[in-house]
């Protein structure tokens, strides 16, 4: 974390001081200011920051403008700040290129932990595309990432995109029990959790398309209490 370029923009002297203060306690040591819109494109396209905080009312451009010129040679996550809290206001600023938005006022521990988290999810964007694997096998069954196809003996399976993503994420954690909260969260997403019938009908489904004996599944297996569990090799 140490070595993130992080750069901040505000009009306002007392800001920078206290976001800076809390990000050096945090951990951050490479933190450049700016307080104008000018200075910040200047300054961003010489550092090459890994993450911009970018105040909306600068006094020589709004940060919306700004945003537009920094996205012009860096894809690095910007959150705003603003003291205006309408959801126009934060539909135009992602609109624009911004990756978060904080209202003012706000606790500078907030933006940091906020920082984190883009950091986070780059770095998670990152690895995927180093780890990235086109073409997953396990026994008779392959997964072409690229085509978003599933076949058995080299004959094309018919699966719903629900019991694809299902399917994708068990495969990509092997040998894990994973719980069917988890599941529902991961591949359903907020707010289905209490859908438990939902995700044991899609399990049934992917059960007869891609076992040789459904009743008796080799790699979709039922952990009872727990959740399910992926094992490429086949039960053993």
């Amino acid at each position: 974390m140490s070595k993130k370029r992080i750069l901040l923009v505000d009009d306002e002297e007392d800001i920078l001081i206290l976001l800076e203060t809390v990000l050096i306690k945090e951990g951050f040591k490479n933190i450049h200011k700016a307080t104008n819109g000018v200075t910040a494109i200047k300054v961003g396209k010489s550092i090459e920051p890994d993450i911009i905080v970018l105040d909306i009312m600068l006094p020589d451009m709004d940060g919306y403008e700004v945003c537009k010129q920094l996205r012009e040679f860096t894809y690095s996550p910007i959150i705003f700040l603003s003291a205006k809290s309408d959801d126009i206001d934060k539909l135009l600023g992602l609109s624009v290129g911004g990756d978060d938005y904080v209202t003012k006022p706000f606790s500078p521990k907030e933006v940091a932990y906020r920082i984190k988290a883009q950091f986070r999810r780059v770095d998670q964007i990152k690895q995927n595309k180093t780890s990235e694997v086109k073409l997953i096998k396990f026994g008779d069954i392959e997964i072409d990432e690229i085509k978003a196809e599933v076949t058995k003996n080299n004959q094309l399976i018919n699966l719903t995109a629900k019991e694809y993503q299902l399917l994708l994420f068990l495969v990509k954690h092997p040998k894990q029990i994973l719980s069917k909260e988890l599941i529902l969260d991961r591949v359903w997403g907020k707010g289905y959790e209490g859908h438990l019938n939902a995700l044991m009908v899609h399990i049934h489904h992917l059960r007869q398309k891609i076992e040789n004996e459904p009743s008796m599944p080799e790699y979709l297996l039922t952990q009872r209490g727990l959740g399910y569990k992926f094992v490429p090799g086949g039960k053993s």
